[in-house]
């Protein structure tokens, strides 16, 4: 069958433009896409991702270092021994005797990866909250032993293998979420620990591990 062009028409064909896709985000894909890459950002970069967790012990290693230069000198001025309180339960009862007269860097004691609030420089420590384990007893001589590290899961001594840190990154021993945690040695070098326990953690009776304020 011919058809026959319409009145008025030129009796060519018609071109008609095709119709064009859709182009663009909608609304959904946009919000979808903005919540998929703070997701991402969230995982790689957030405050509990393992880059940014090891970026934080790197940070909290300074802090531990400096705090072991005023327990040195503290030592250094009561013929070897560290400091010590009788019937303390935290380690900022202990501590605290270290600011400002052996060290202005409260900050220090804030261990950089943990949610703990700062502290002000020279602020004394009674009636704040730090970040670190103290272990209450030890000598300048005892070169091999811990001294102090970030916050334990609990206070403990543990067994090869056996939970130090957080395994979930909630408290306790969470300063650095789930990725371990620092160790001070009496004679002021550091090693980064994992969860659990690289070999077995113990000490004499004497010797007392003093967690932060809960």
């Amino acid at each position: 069958m011919v058809s026959t062009p319409s009145p008025g028409s030129t009796g060519l064909p018609v071109c008609r433009p095709a119709a064009s896709p859709r182009s663009g985000f909608s609304l959904l894909e946009l919000l979808i896409t903005v919540a998929l890459m703070l997701v991402m950002w969230v995982v790689f970069y957030g405050h509990g991702s393992r880059s940014n967790q090891q970026r934080q012990l790197k940070a909290c290693q300074k802090n531990l270092q400096n705090i072991y230069l005023a327990l040195e000198i503290y030592a250094n001025e009561h013929q070897g021994r560290f400091p010590a309180l009788a019937g303390a339960r935290t380690s900022e009862e202990v501590l605290a005797v270290l600011v400002p007269k052996y060290t202005s860097a409260a900050d220090s004691f804030i261990c950089p990866g943990s949610k703990d609030g700062k502290l002000a420089s020279g602020e004394p420590l009674a009636g704040r909250r730090i970040s670190y384990a103290y272990f209450m007893g030890r000598q300048l001589a005892e070169t091999t032993n811990l001294l102090a590290s970030d916050r334990w899961a609990d206070t403990k001594p543990k067994p090869r293998g056996a939970q130090v840190f957080s395994v979930n990154g909630r408290a306790p021993g969470s300063n650095h979420h789930q990725y371990g945690g620092n160790f001070l040695f009496v004679d002021g070098h550091q090693e980064t620990q994992p969860v659990s326990a690289s070999e077995d953690l113990a000490w004499p009776p004497e010797v007392v591990l003093l967690n932060p304020r809960d």
